[in-house]
């Protein structure tokens, strides 16, 4: 079971990233590349990366999100909305 207070989504946008291009294990290639890019000064829509470890949770677990990382999307999620204008 995961533990309560890991951080499992890292957001960018608005010119910052939470994460690094370092942390291709958490992030992946694409995320880190993301959130490189985002710390860098490129213009990068905003969005949410969703670690690998919730990857590996999620089969651990039959198949189920984490309950702290199905909140986390949602936070982040609100997060996007904000930034963009839009509702998903």
């Amino acid at each position: 079971m995961a533990r309560k207070g890991k951080k499992f989504i890292y957001y960018f946008g608005d010119g910052k990233a939470e994460g690094k291009g370092n942390m291709t294990d958490l992030l992946g290639g694409k995320g880190a590349g993301l959130a490189e890019m985002t710390n860098s000064g490129v213009p990068v829509p905003p969005g949410m990366t969703i670690t690998t470890e919730v990857c590996g949770l999620y089969y651990k677990n039959n198949r189920k999100i984490p309950a702290q990382a199905d909140r986390d999307m949602l936070i982040n999620l609100k997060r996007i909305e904000k930034s963009t204008g839009k509702k998903f």
